[in-house]
């Protein structure tokens, strides 16, 4: 199937690698819209894929080995224990942890300067409305209507496209935040005490916290962590939200509450080993902010003209390690689907049937882990390697962490 006119609603990483499926996958004409106008490249989080699915997106030509990335190695658990010498905690066990992690700005820039300059990237233009169609679709934005082919969201959580396709479909709010920070490394206290290969998991009776380092983009690295955590009941989030959330927000850097600021200094104090501890506090409030944990998927990947991508079909909690991979993975199977496809139906009703379940997957497996790493947390200071690996077998369900394998 050659020939056709796309837009992309969304230009982040989704974003970019849906143009690059579109424009393999032979169309002619390809728009992408982002609402944001400032760079998406300052953005300075962290992220993991797995050594396989890089190996996965490498042959399909979606990532390679000239995107900045830290290999990791092993996973170490640790656990407060007043009794444990050093300020590391109590060492309940490792494991192997076979993952490159990557910084999602210096990500977005590569896979930006792959997208072909024969795609129009409209920056600052937010995308309104969208009408599927069966043989086109329709999208409005401030400077006016536009009809194409195929309308791809891949527009985030908060996606237009997907309430134009699923308008029932909300995201689900879990019941716990995740605290996300990252700063320069050479800020790093006694750095000699954690290996550059190594991931920390440092848990505690009803959360943990997740803490590597990732490339700066500049031949440096910086100290990147998540810390899970329900508030307790009585705390005011400040979101404007009660605990009932359904309408997706999150609180940008600089924007904690007191009350959340307290909580998380509490965290820090009272359950985390001291390195640790200390570690998470000495993220200044501009290097910190707070999303509360969703899920949900949608019941298809493709209605009439419109086909979702990313977390704007499916999002999975972060405990899976695959949000970033499931999309570029999307990209993959929407690339070959438009190559070995003889008509728009043929192409989307192929997408749709492969990823509609491998996005029930990973929802599924990140409920899992929730409960087993934050709701249902076991007791950590009487575990040792042998109770940690069974824990986890059952936690993890049999090796889906860090993304299923892609079937093609």
């Amino acid at each position: 199937m050659r020939g056709g006119k796309v837009a992309v609603v969304g230009g982040s990483i989704a974003g970019c690698a849906a143009a690059l499926a579109a424009h393999r996958g032979g169309a002619d004409e390809i728009t992408v819209y982002e609402r944001a106008a400032g760079h998406l490249a300052d953005r300075g989080v962290g992220l993991a894929v797995h050594n396989s699915r890089y190996v996965e997106l490498d042959s399909a030509g979606y990532m390679d080995a000239d995107m900045p990335w830290v290999q990791l190695v092993r996973r170490r658990w640790y656990v407060r224990d007043g009794a444990a010498a050093g300020p590391l905690g109590y060492e309940i066990g490792a494991m192997p942890f076979p993952f490159r992690t990557y910084n999602w700005g210096p990500l977005w820039r590569e896979l930006r300067g792959r997208v072909p300059d024969s795609v129009v990237f409209r920056s600052g233009v937010a995308v309104e409305e969208v009408r599927p169609g069966r043989e086109d679709a329709e999208l409005d934005t401030a400077e006016g209507t536009e009809r194409v082919d195929l309308v791809i969201g891949a527009d985030g959580y908060r996606s237009v496209v997907r309430t134009a396709a699923f308008a029932t479909v909300r995201p689900a709010y879990a019941g716990y935040l995740a605290w996300r920070g990252a700063f320069p490394a050479d800020r790093l206290a006694d750095p000699e005490l954690w290996a550059d290969e190594d991931c920390a998991y440092v848990v505690f009776p009803g959360g943990h916290v997740i803490i590597y380092r990732i490339p700066d983009g500049v031949g440096g690295h910086r100290v990147n962590w998540v810390l899970y955590t329900a508030p307790p009941p009585d705390l005011d989030l400040g979101l404007g939200l009660d605990l009932g959330i359904t309408a997706p927000t999150s609180l940008p850097p600089g924007g904690l509450t007191e009350a959340l600021s307290g909580h998380l200094a509490y965290v820090c104090a009272e359950l985390l080993p001291p390195y640790w501890g200390d570690l998470v506090a000495s993220t200044t409030p501009d290097e910190l902010f707070l999303q509360p944990m969703y899920d949900f998927t949608a019941p298809r990947y493709t209605a009439g003209r419109l086909l979702l991508m990313g977390d704007a079909a499916t999002v999975a909690r972060p405990h899976t390690g695959a949000g970033a991979v499931k999309a570029l993975q999307d990209a993959t199977v929407l690339e070959s689907a438009f190559a070995t496809a003889t008509t728009w139906p043929d192409a989307l009703d192929t997408y749709d049937t492969d990823r509609t379940v491998a996005g029930g997957v990973m929802v599924d497996l990140g409920r899992r882990l929730g409960r087993a790493l934050v709701e249902e947390t076991p007791p950590w200071r009487s575990m040792d390697q042998t109770a940690l690996e069974t824990w986890w077998k059952q936690a993890d369900g049999g090796g889906a962490f860090g993304g299923r394998e892609l079937k093609r």
